[in-house]
């Protein structure tokens, strides 16, 4: 049996299923929201959700409960969850300057989720601890106590929240043909990675949290900035964006 979990790791093959990497992700993303301090103002949130809806009506794979949440931090940054939770920082929406760029990002974290990113993280991570007896909890079938138990275990490690190179590189790729086949314009999320270039520079703290969790952008940006030029048109801007923007300054 350990001989097929490790080989299953390697090839990065998930062992969890969708309905458990989804109550799994329910279980954590109420832990973020115990332990996170969330955008309050109810136009803005509605803005981001509506943006992150149309975005994952034309995600791919599993039929995800895909929910979208505003962290009021000033950080720029944010992260998905196993299962469906994306979770935007409010500083993503202050250093946008186009709705294309909102999209980029949110398009990014989906991606995660689309391509079970996460559950490949616990499907490793649950090997590498097969001595502890986890693997038989997530393979398991008693229900939300074990997924809080290790929904907890996993977020005080990190585990949800650092992905490998290949993945982040496979989530700027699905999440650039997502955004573009949801009628955004690509060239956003080039934009987003370049105004994090800049931020690194000029406000080291806005971009620790990204920074400590993402690869660089530099390579990022020019192999997305090649594949954005294939794909040019699509909706930059919107007057709900700048009506969102208004209401962030207020």
């Amino acid at each position: 049996m350990s001989r097929v979990l490790l080989a299953a790791a390697a090839l990065g093959i998930s062992l969890v299923s969708v309905s458990q990497e989804i109550e799994i992700g329910k279980q954590a993303n109420a832990q973020v929201r115990r332990e996170t301090r969330e955008l309050r103002d109810p136009a803005v949130v509605e803005y981001v959700r509506g943006v992150g809806t149309r975005l994952a009506a034309h995600a791919r794979g599993a039929r995800y409960p895909y929910a979208f949440h505003v962290a009021d931090r000033r950080e720029i940054n944010a992260f998905a969850l196993p299962g469906g939770p994306v979770w935007l920082h409010r500083g993503v929406l202050h250093a946008a300057t186009s709705e294309s760029q909102v999209a980029g990002v949110l398009a990014h974290e989906i991606a995660h989720i689309s391509e079970r990113h996460a559950a490949e993280q616990l499907t490793k991570a649950t090997v590498a601890q097969w001595g502890l007896g986890l693997l038989g909890a997530v393979l398991g079938n008693d229900g939300g106590a074990t997924a809080a138990r290790i929904a907890a275990g996993f977020l005080a490690n990190g585990i949800f929240l650092k992905f490998s190179r290949d993945d982040e590189r496979e989530a700027d790729r699905v999440g650039l043909d997502l955004m573009t086949r949801a009628g955004w314009d690509g060239r956003g999320m080039v934009e987003l990675f370049e105004i994090l270039r800049r931020e690194q520079q000029r406000d080291p703290g806005r971009v620790a949290t990204f920074f400590s969790t993402h690869p660089s952008p530099q390579d990022r940006i020019e192999r997305l900035r090649a594949a954005a030029a294939d794909r040019r048109g699509g909706r930059r801007d919107s007057p709900a964006f700048h009506a969102m923007k208004a209401r962030l300054r207020r």
